[in-house]
């Protein structure tokens, strides 16, 4: 699956209503200075809104940012048979690795660490044993027999790669890393990097996870959807954020089973599904963290949640349960 699979420019242009006189307000000049661009990044809709006065200049740092997902496609997709992460679950080492593919695995020990175990990496061999068994004719509905299943278990845990500058090594042979849970908040920062540096001020980024720059141009929050848990195609709360990035995780995005009883989101302790929430959503200065760690917050009650933000000391989560009650918890 390609990480990059279309692009298009979207112009928003204000044009002069009525007599075309006073109705050219602010607002629209605002908008006359929007450049949008919407595609795929990580397999889903992406779509970046850059405001510059300059709308050649403007493309121009949204091709640099574009080449850069396309980079690091290269490196985290493991659907790109070239990929480094690929070649490293292939031989189970990866000698001169990218730097981003390390600093990444730097990122997810912090995370792995501040959650206890939640958030890891090294569950690639659970989905790999449940993607199986569910492709199976008639498969058993209960899921993967118990002995697959502790197999597979013996397999994850973080603590098993060793990594630096000049090496990647698994412990055990067969191990797996999928970088799904962390990587679209990766790309996410790298982007907002390139148009900081770049100039830009006033930004809303969504490579998968989204980020806000500052504010719009006339100084109003960007908003932001969260997917309604219940109707996945449809918005169900809307948030309004200010160099914030917003991650959203939950059961619905991806069953194995037709019935819906085992979805993506792997316990890296226990093998079993997440059954706790059913959505999370997680706020905080960068994407990568969020990313990670809604990803994480789907396997913990709300009590471990608000231990983990009291730990970190920053960012809020919304949780909507398995019985529909919702919290909001703030560090």
């Amino acid at each position: 699956m390609p990480l990059l699979s279309r692009r298009r420019f979207i112009g928003i242009t204000a044009a002069a209503a009525g007599l075309g006189l006073v109705r050219f307000n602010r607002a629209a000049q605002a908008d006359a200075h929007l450049v949008t661009w919407r595609g795929e990044a990580m397999g889903a809709v992406a779509t970046l809104q850059v405001h510059h006065r300059d709308r050649t200049a403007a493309e121009r740092l949204v091709e640099r940012a574009l080449a850069e997902v396309r980079r690091l496609e290269a490196v985290f997709s493991l659907y790109r048979e070239d990929s480094a992460l690929v070649a490293l679950n292939r031989h189970g080492v990866l000698v001169a690795p990218p730097a981003d593919l390390v600093a990444l695995l730097g990122e997810s020990r912090r995370w792995w660490e501040l959650t206890g175990g939640a958030f890891d990496p090294t569950v690639q061999p659970l989905w790999t044993l449940y993607w199986g068994h569910f492709s199976k004719p008639n498969p058993d509905p209960q899921g993967p027999p118990e002995p697959e299943l502790r197999e597979a278990l013996g397999r994850v845990g973080f603590d098993r790669v060793r990594f630096d500058s000049n090496r990647i090594v698994f412990a055990r042979r067969d191990m797996g890393l999928t970088l799904n849970g962390i990587a679209q908040g990766y790309v996410t920062d790298r982007v907002v990097d390139i148009l900081r540096a770049g100039g830009i001020t006033s930004s809303l980024v969504d490579m998968g996870e989204p980020r806000a720059l500052g504010t719009r141009l006339l100084g109003e929050p960007w908003r932001v959807g969260i997917v309604d848990p219940d109707c996945p195609g449809e918005v169900g709360e809307t948030l309004e954020v200010v160099d914030q990035a917003i991650a959203t995780s939950g059961g619905y995005g991806f069953h194995f089973d037709a019935a819906g009883h085992f979805n993506h989101l792997l316990d890296p302790r226990t093998g079993a599904s997440a059954r706790l929430h059913r959505s999370v959503t997680v706020v905080l200065p960068r994407a990568t963290a969020a990313d990670a760690l809604s990803t994480a917050f789907s396997l913990l009650p709300p009590e471990g949640v608000g231990r983990t933000l009291q730990r970190l000391g920053e960012g809020q989560a919304r949780l909507i349960t398995m019985e529909g009650e919702r919290y909001t918890l703030n560090a």
